[in-house]
C-alpha cells in the first residue's frame, strides 16, 4: 500500500509540476507578444504566437488579465428608439480559441441593417450592426490558423456555421440551420474594432480598394451569387428587377463577368441612368411602362431574371418576362406574397428560386473579379457618426449606391 501510495503522489506531484511549468511558459510568451507588439514588431510567425497545443482556457485567462481595457466605438440597435441606432462607446472583449481581432476600416450600410434596427426580424437591443465590414488582422488567439496579423479580410453575413451539417458539407453553408450572422445574430463590423471566427473572414485580394470590398461583401456577393444561381450564359438575356445598390451590383457581375445581356428594371429615372451607365442594354421604368410586357417585344423573353427589388410586383412582373424555360432567382425579401400561375410554371417549364447571399467560396470570386476591375462599386465614405443619418435617408429611399462608414473618417464625436 505504501508503494502504491508512493508512486500516486509521484503521479500527482509530476502532473502539477507540468501543469505550472505551462503556465509560466504562456505566461512567458504572452509578455513576449505583447512587448513585440507595443513595439511594432508583432508578426504571426512561430516565435510571434502560441502554440495550437496552448490550453484555450489559459489563453482566455491571461488575455482577461491583460487586455480588458480596450474600448471600441460601434453602431447598435437603439434599446430606447424602437427602429433607431446610436454610436456608444463598448469595451472589446478577450480573444477565444480560433478568433481574430479585427481593426475595422469600414462597413458599408445595408437594408438588413435596417431591417435588424427595426426589429422585423425578432428585437435585437443593443446589437452591434453591420455585415460589410473590411478590415485589418491586429491580433489572433490559439486555433486561428487560417489568419495572420496584417491580413485585410471581411466581416460577412455569413458571420459562422456549424461545418457539419448537409448544407455546409454540400457547398450550401449560408443555408445552415445553426449558421450565425454578423450583425443580427452575432455583433458585426460597424465598429472601429470586431472579433471574427478566423475561419469565416474571407482575405480582401490585392489592388481592391476596402471601401469597394466593403460592398462586394453583401451587396456583391449577393447579387453575383444569384446571377450564378440564375444559370444564365453569354449572349444570353437577364433581367434585373431593381437598380439599387444590389441591382447596379448585379448589373455589372451580369454584363462583364457572365457575358450576358441586361435589361435593368426601377422606378426611379435616376437609378436607371446609373444601370445605363453600368453596363445595361435596356431600361424599363416600370412606374411608365408594363416591364414585362417590353421585355417580351423586344427579347422574346429573358432567359433569366434576378429580383433584388423589395416589391411583390417586381416579383410577379419577372415570372412574366421570361421565356419557357426560363429561371427566376429570388433575393429580395417583401413582406406580401406573389402571385405564382401553376398552369403556367408546368406547361412553360418556369423555375423560381430563392438565393442566399454568397459562401466563402462564392465571395472569395466576388473579390477576385472587383480586384479585377471588371465591378466597380459606386460608394460614398461617411463618418461613424453620421450612421443614425445614414439610415434615416435609407428609410426615405434617397441613397443611390452603396453607403459605406469610414471608421477614419473625422467625425463630430470627438473620434476619428
Amino acid at each position: 500500500m505504501c508503494k502504491n501510495f508512493s508512486a500516486a503522489w509521484q503521479i500527482y506531484f509530476c502532473a502539477n509540476r507540468l501543469l505550472w511549468y505551462n503556465i509560466l511558459f504562456l505566461i512567458f510568451q504572452k509578455d513576449r507578444v505583447l512587448t513585440q507588439r507595443n513595439e511594432g514588431e508583432y508578426s504571426h510567425s512561430e516565435e510571434g504566437r502560441y502554440s495550437d497545443s496552448a490550453c484555450p482556457t489559459i489563453y482566455g485567462f491571461l488575455t482577461n488579465a491583460k487586455e480588458n481595457t480596450m474600448k471600441m466605438q460601434a453602431v447598435v440597435v437603439n434599446q430606447n428608439v424602437a427602429g433607431d441606432v446610436e454610436v456608444v462607446e463598448r469595451e472589446v472583449r478577450p480573444l477565444e480559441y480560433g478568433e481574430a481581432l479585427v481593426e475595422v476600416e469600414c462597413c458599408g450600410v445595408c437594408h438588413t441593417d435596417l431591417h435588424v434596427a427595426a426589429g422585423d426580424y425578432g428585437e435585437k437591443p443593443g446589437r452591434v450592426l453591420g455585415h460589410e465590414g473590411i478590415g485589418i488582422v491586429k491580433e489572433v488567439a490559439p486555433g486561428a490558423n487560417a489568419l495572420k496579423v496584417g491580413d485585410r479580410v471581411s466581416i460577412a453575413w455569413l458571420f459562422q456555421s456549424c461545418g457539419s451539417c448537409e448544407y455546409c458539407n454540400t457547398g450550401r453553408e449560408t443555408l445552415c440551420r445553426s449558421v450565425l450572422n454578423a450583425g443580427y445574430t452575432a455583433d458585426g463590423g460597424m465598429a472601429t474594432h470586431c472579433i471574427v471566427d478566423a475561419d469565416y473572414a474571407v482575405k480582401v485580394p490585392d489592388g481592391l480598394d476596402p471601401a469597394q470590398a466593403s460592398s462586394i461583401t453583401c451587396a456583391g456577393v449577393t447579387t453575383y451569387k444569384g446571377v450564378k444561381v440564375s444559370g444564365v450564359r453569354p449572349g444570353q438575356w437577364i433581367a434585373i428587377y431593381g437598380a439599387g445598390g444590389l441591382g447596379n451590383l448585379g448589373v455589372q457581375y451580369a454584363k462583364k463577368v457572365f457575358g450576358a445581356h441586361v435589361v435593368a428594371i426601377d422606378i426611379n429615372d435616376e437609378k436607371l441612368a446609373f444601370a445605363k451607365e453600368s453596363g445595361a442594354d435596356l431600361v424599363i421604368n416600370a412606374a411608365k411602362e408594363d416591364a414585362a410586357k417590353v421585355i417580351q417585344e423586344k427579347t422574346g423573353g429573358a432567359h433569366a431574371a434576378v429580383v433584388t427589388a423589395v416589391s411583390a410586383a417586381a416579383f410577379n412582373s419577372a415570372v412574366d418576362c421570361v421565356r419557357a424555360g426560363g429561371r427566376v432567382v429570388a433575393i429580395g425579401l417583401p413582406p406580401e406574397s406573389m402571385d405564382l400561375s401553376i398552369p403556367r410554371l408546368v406547361l412553360d417549364g418556369i423555375e423560381v428560386v430563392g438565393s442566399l447571399v454568397g459562401t466563402r467560396k462564392d465571395l472569395e470570386e466576388a473579390f477576385q473579379f472587383g480586384a479585377e476591375g471588371l465591378v466597380v462599386p459606386k460608394v460614398q465614405l461617411r463618418a461613424l457618426d453620421e450612421a443614425p443619418a445614414i439610415f434615416q435617408e435609407m428609410r426615405e429611399g434617397k441613397i443611390t449606391g452603396r453607403m459605406v462608414i469610414d471608421m477614419k473618417k473625422e467625425c463630430g464625436c470627438g473620434h476619428h
